[in-house]
């Protein structure tokens, strides 16, 4: 395994754990904020899902960039 691919298993592997983490505790998160507004709590639903493909992306795309 080189340098590269080892960064990137890591880099991987700390953005799913950081959002594995989240997940685990969106059930609560969303409990508490439904409480208030229930609009809200769908929009921290549909904001996490957009934000998980969102960092890979953007990872992605700066991998490609220091390819070139």
């Amino acid at each position: 395994m080189d340098q590269k691919t080892r960064n990137s298993l890591i880099a991987a592997a700390v953005i799913l754990f950081g959002f594995g983490l989240v997940a685990y505790f969106m059930p609560t998160f969303m409990i508490a904020l439904g409480n208030e507004s229930p609009v809200a709590a769908g929009v921290l639903a549909a904001v996490f899902v957009a934000a998980f493909f969102l960092v890979f992306w953007l990872r992605g795309r700066s991998q490609r960039r220091n390819d070139e």
